[in-house]
């Protein structure tokens, strides 16, 4: 019979790196989304802010 070598699967002896990549991937999304909704939001109010041009031009004699 032959003696298994640590090379043959993988074995989980307190290894963290899973869960923290899982942690990453989350804290990464979470920063992508309030990005998004923040840039969005900042466009909403430039608009609303920006003077509107007069629908008749002003009659000048």
């Amino acid at each position: 019979m032959s003696k298994k070598s640590d090379k043959d699967g993988p074995k989980d002896h307190g290894s963290w790196t899973g869960p923290a990549a899982i942690a990453g991937a989350a804290i990464g999304s979470a920063a992508l989304a309030a990005a998004l909704l923040y840039s969005s939001r900042r466009k909403e109010r430039a608009d609303k802010a920006a003077p509107k041009p007069p629908v008749d031009p002003i009659d000048t004699d």
